[in-house]
């Protein structure tokens, strides 16, 4: 009798240790698995940039949050400058990019995008001193001070100015407003949030597009899966108001529509 109760007790411990080995394994299984890995520069306010406290924050940087609240992940931000930040995606290191990436059909072609999370409008912008430039005609035989790989480079370029490589919207604002480049193209919010925070920079916005950028997440061709569920999230955080209060944070009105 007693030899059956200790037989029985050991399996009992046996049947514990097996099932709590088998729920440790698929909570190890489902963490790896929800883990959403999230492209962004870190520095490129307000989007994506660390506050005072070294906290990393920004629109984009809310908007990915929301997102992996909604879709029940935990989100993981790997920071690199843009063009380092898009060859670790291109490497597979990150799952989604959320760094005020616009929609263009060249991009289109290679990658996969959500709904728009942010809309805004090209702008040229050069030193306060500078009258010569006075429209996006001239920046032919310029000097744009411009990231390599965006799509303002690329519209530089087809305007036929000369690029001079930056990191970053800040370090060309630098080249700008030392006359070490005549202009920058970026967009408009990202300008104005500059002046707020610099509010002597010597420069100025000379034309604005009325041509729309639209910003959404990146991902790769054959995640379709994680695309659709990201953006039937962001087309909630849309419905339920999430995003316009967040650009309201940043910008002080509604950038997502």
């Amino acid at each position: 009798m007693k030899k059956s109760i200790i037989v029985v007790a050991s399996m009992l411990v046996i049947g514990v240790l097996f099932l709590a080995g088998c729920q440790s394994k698929n909570n190890s299984e489902a963490s790896s698995k929800n883990i959403l890995r999230v492209g962004t520069e870190g520095t490129y306010s307000p989007f994506s940039f660390r506050d005072e406290n070294d906290k990393l924050t920004g629109y984009d940087v809310d908007v990915a949050k929301a997102v992996a609240k909604k879709i029940d992940y935990k989100v993981k931000f790997v920071e690199a400058p843009w063009d380092s930040m898009l060859a670790a995606f291109d490497a597979k290191k990150t799952d989604v990019v959320f760094n005020q990436v616009a929609i263009t059909p060249e991009r289109e072609e290679k990658y996969l995008f959500s709904t728009p999370y942010s809309v805004s409008h090209p702008a040229l912008i050069v030193n306060k001193d500078n009258n010569e430039i006075k429209d996006f005609a001239d920046l032919k035989g310029k000097t744009s001070a411009q990231s390599l790989t965006s799509n303002y480079a690329q519209m530089a370029e087809g305007l036929g100015a000369k690029i001079s490589s930056v990191d970053g919207f800040s370090k060309a604002v630098e080249l700008v407003a030392d006359n070490r480049a005549d202009a920058t193209l970026n967009d408009d919010v990202t300008y104005y949030d500059y002046l707020n925070q610099k509010s002597d920079a010597p420069i100025k916005i000379v034309k604005t597009s009325d041509e729309a950028t639209e910003v959404a997440a990146m991902f790769h061709k054959g995640d379709e899966k994680l695309a659709k569920k990201v953006d039937k999230a962001i087309k909630e955080l849309e419905t339920d108001g999430t995003l316009t209060k967040l650009s309201e944070k940043y910008f002080k009105k509604d950038i997502s529509k």
